[in-house]
């Protein structure tokens, strides 16, 4: 079959005419289906550089060049991703011999150019800088080059350059091929980016998680029955592998000078050190505890620390050091040049040091720093605990000889101690209880908000359940914020003692609106509220945000307490007691009755009487009505009522306000 020659078209004045629109409009065709070809690479590949390595054949082979170049841009040169592809002829060819420099690389180019002009002096830097970072290992020296920026987000994120290693005039084909797959290939460059940016953070978590489970692990050693040698031995075992340390050492100091108790700056004491545990990497089991010993004035790393005021000693590699610091040779330092000596410090006590040490020059991360500070912490208390128990021991046994003398003291101290373990055994309960309300109060909000945060991530979720997940993101967040404000202001009620910011306010307009506010909330458990205040305004002097909270933590309990489809009752009152002119405000409800026992630490901050167990709750609401009540010198008292023929009981709360004027009365109609 012979080809058909396409001669170019004649025009009516006898003139030749080049079919260039007949060509942009196929160019525009062929740009068109390269963009979809490669969004469709994007939306089915993982975003990793073998999906970058397709796009760039994709966009070499249909600009004809001798190579393709992908290049991400980002902040560190570091986390960048490199694609390339280059023609079948080109490929298995041996690298030049000469391998140029970045600087020599960027002056030789005879060629470059940019598929839209005019570029600013940023983008020719980036492109430049992304051609030296892709272009190292090409097989022969550029000729010409075309390049384009790609943008996302109103940044740069990544360069397509199309390489020739002859020289070549780029046409406005090529770059109209570039222009036209630029967003499609900046979508590309921005999901590696996000997924490299995810790997990331996934190693950053792991490693966390890996950190936060030696400090669970060192806690538990810490509350064991084990003997301080070996808890030491697996505590240095346990962190020297974590942080992944070629050796680990605990070295504790006996002190020779009795009267080096307060360490004084710039001075170092006369001390022995021992080195009670040692981890070693290359060992396929744990060493035991080794007997190796030396004295403090032999060894000029250790002494740095008492010379730098206890800060940790890091050497990233010993050998480079100029001051010709010595070190004690159980170190081992020309072996294990690089390291951490940390302090086991007590109340301005150094102890001992945990040193980590490396076989090659190693930069500690700030994490891996405050991990080991920990770390230090609890070896320091363990310490402390062990002489601290021995001592209490010594001193439990020279006084049960001594209480061993007399049969009577010996009784009376015997019914002392049970009620002593009976209180013990309360406090323990308390503490239980605790410990599992508040865990609960921060546990569920917590893996709420990491489930809608995954579900989040998931691909291609529809816009209302963004909306339903972000929704839970904000209620569980304030959930966890009104719990941390609850003692916040606890602890503020406690510790300062400022005067209310007195105003006037009307009860009555105050009742009726946080009554009504709860309304929606009353009936989905059958409740209601019934209001008895009087006709007239009722008025008073007080702070009007503690009051507010005040009333409303005295519903809420009333709400949570309260059997279904009963009411609950609102009194108040205007009265002159001794003088004194208050008002009285009564919320009552019935439900499972209080015991008098429970009525004696009800308003007490997390305890809850025993038919509250099972209710959720922080047992912090009464808790912070008393102090408010306190705070504005009022006063707060409960009632049981057992009602005859019935399990449940009248549960009425009275808080009795003052007034904080005495030229204003309750009744007066000026706000």
């Amino acid at each position: 079959m012979k080809k058909r020659l396409l001669l170019p078209p004649k025009y009516p004045d006898g003139q030749e005419r080049q079919p260039y629109p007949v060509k942009l409009m196929q160019h525009q065709e062929t740009a068109h289906e390269l963009a979809q070809k490669i969004n469709y690479i994007v939306a089915t590949y993982p975003a990793t550089a073998m999906m970058l390595r397709e796009i760039a054949q994709l966009v070499g082979v249909a600009t004809d060049a001798d190579c393709c170049c992908l290049v991400t841009v980002t902040d560190e040169e570091s986390t960048q991703t490199t694609a390339n592809w280059c023609s079948d002829e080109f490929l298995g060819m041996p690298l030049p011999d000469e391998m140029f420099s970045t600087e020599r690389f960027l002056m030789e180019l005879p060629v470059l150019q940019c598929a839209v002009e005019p570029r600013n002096i940023d983008e020719i830097s980036i492109i430049r800088n992304s051609l030296a970072i892709g272009c190292q290992h090409l097989p022969l020296p550029i000729k010409a080059v075309l390049a384009i920026p790609t943008r996302f987000g109103g940044k740069n994120n990544g360069v397509i350059a199309l390489i020739k290693f002859e020289a070549h005039d780029w046409h406005e084909s090529e770059k109209h091929i570039l222009k036209a797959v630029e967003t499609s290939c900046a979508i590309a460059f921005s999901q590696v980016q996000q997924a490299q940016l995810i790997s990331s953070q996934q190693q950053y978590l792991q490693k966390s998680n890996q950190h936060q489970s030696l400090i669970k692990q060192l806690t538990i050693l810490s509350r064991s029955n084990l003997e301080l040698n070996q808890m030491l031995q697996l505590a240095i075992a346990s962190t020297a592998e974590c942080l992944q340390a070629d050796r680990g050492l605990l070295i504790l100091l006996k002190y020779t000078d009795p009267l080096f108790r307060t360490p004084v700056k710039k001075q170092v004491p006369q001390a022995k050190a021992d080195v009670v545990s040692e981890w070693r990497r290359d060992k396929t089991t744990q060493t035991e505890s080794i007997s190796s010993s030396f004295s403090l004035s032999d060894c000029g790393l250790c002494q740095k620390v008492f010379l730098d005021a206890g800060k940790p000693v890091i050497i990233n590699d010993y050998t480079d050091l100029q001051d010709n610091t010595s070190a004690a040779p159980l170190f081992a330092i020309k072996e294990l040049p690089a390291v951490l000596l940390m302090p086991l410090e007590n109340q301005g006590k150094i102890l001992g040091f945990l040193v980590l040490q490396q076989s090659v020059a190693r930069n500690w991360q700030q994490a891996e720093l405050n991990l080991v500070e920990m770390v230090c912490a609890q070896v320091s208390n363990a310490i402390i605990q062990s002489k601290t128990l021995r001592q209490v021991q010594t001193l439990v046994d020279d006084r049960t000889a001594k209480l061993q003398s007399s049969l009577e003291l010996q009784s009376r101290l015997h019914e002392k101690m049970r009620q002593h373990v009976d209180q013990l055994r309360e406090l323990n309960q308390l503490k239980d209880e605790f410990m599992s309300n508040i865990s609960d109060r921060l546990r569920y909000p917590l893996t709420n908000m990491m489930m809608s945060i995954k579900n989040l991530r998931l691909p291609g979720i529809p816009p209302e359940r963004q909306v339903k997940y972000l929704e839970i993101l904000e209620n569980e967040c304030a959930k966890e914020i009104n719990l941390i404000n609850d003692l916040l202001t606890l602890q503020k009620l406690e510790s300062e003692q400022e005067p209310p910011q007195v105003e006037n306010i009307d009860l009555n307009t105050r009742i009726k609106n946080l009554s009504t506010s709860l309304t929606k909330k009353l009936a989905g458990k059958g409740l209601s509220i019934k209001l008895d205040i009087p006709k007239e305004p009722l008025k008073l002097q007080t702070e009007l945000e503690s009051f507010d909270r005040i009333l409303q933590e005295l519903l809420n309990n009333a709400y949570t307490y309260s059997e279904r489809d009963t009411i609950i009752h609102l009194h108040a009152s205007h009265q002159v007691d001794q003088l004194v002119d208050q008002v009285m405000i009564k919320v009552t409800n019935i439900g499972r009755g209080i015991s008098e026992e429970e009525a004696t630490y009800i308003f007490d901050r997390f305890r809850r009487g025993r038919g509250g167990r099972w209710t959720p709750g922080t047992g912090l609401g009464l808790a912070l009505v008393k102090s408010l009540v306190q705070h504005l010198n009022g006063a707060i008292a409960v009632e049981s009522n057992p009602i005859p023929n019935s399990q449940l009981s009248e549960i009425c709360f009275t808080l009795t306000l003052p007034q904080f004027s005495d030229e204003s009365t309750p009744y007066s109609d000026s706000d």
